[in-house]
């Protein structure tokens, strides 16, 4: 009785460690970086399409950008995920292959431009001052950062419109497991991003304020 008993069990447990797999392997991985990448195209559409009329649009900008911040993250997150088990050479993950040669190269320069973005904007903030080096830094970053994206979203936006709506839709066909996990990190990483936006928002207020005076003052 205890031998077939652990052999239940023994299966159970490989069953569960299956759904596991598939919920961080190369399926579920796709599925939530191909959503929360949707989800960022319209976000960040909206935030460079704010730098076309920045001196009306400049709150928007800032607290949008803030906003970013948790999504950003989670998409780094999932794409580094995949990195790290393709060169540690997981199984699934060798046999989904390597990006094409180009984004491999693009990639970490995307990745560098993207921190240099966000990072100098979040400094520019926590600082207070109204330009400077940083100002020079966030301008060069978005510059370069533009260019890089462009090519990301020439090269991905179709799967990601294939693939990113999966998990939202009843009938997506080709179940995979942990929907609801990968839903609710993308819900997540948003209201994270509308918190720390709104909690930060008297800085932002501040920045603005601080800026608005330097221009008086010339």
């Amino acid at each position: 009785m205890t031998r077939v008993s652990g052999t239940v069990l023994g299966e159970a447990a490989r069953r569960d460690w299956r759904a596991v797999a598939r919920y961080w392997g190369p399926s579920g991985n796709k599925r939530l970086t191909a959503s929360t990448g949707l989800v960022l195209f319209v976000l960040l559409a909206v935030e460079t399409l704010t730098t076309l009329a920045l001196h009306t649009y400049l709150p928007v900008h800032i607290f949008l950008g803030l906003l970013l911040l948790p999504p950003v993250a989670l998409k780094l997150a999932t794409t580094g995920w995949r990195f790290m088990r393709y060169y540690t050479r997981d199984h699934d993950y060798r046999f989904e292959g390597a990006p094409r040669p180009l984004l491999r190269v693009l990639a970490p320069l995307l990745v560098a431009s993207t921190l240099s973005l966000f990072g100098s904007g979040v400094a520019l903030i926590a600082v207070g001052s109204g330009g400077g080096v940083l100002r020079t830094v966030h301008t060069l970053s978005f510059i370069a950062w533009g260019a890089l994206m462009i090519v990301h979203v020439l090269a991905y936006l179709g799967r990601s419109l294939r693939l990113g709506r999966a998990d939202w839709r009843r009938a997506a066909g080709g179940v995979v497991a942990g929907a609801r996990t990968r839903r609710a990190a993308l819900v997540a990483a948003l209201l994270a991003g509308v918190i720390l936006a709104l909690a930060t928002y008297p800085a932002q207020q501040a920045w603005l304020t601080h800026r608005h005076d330097r221009h008086l003052a010339r």
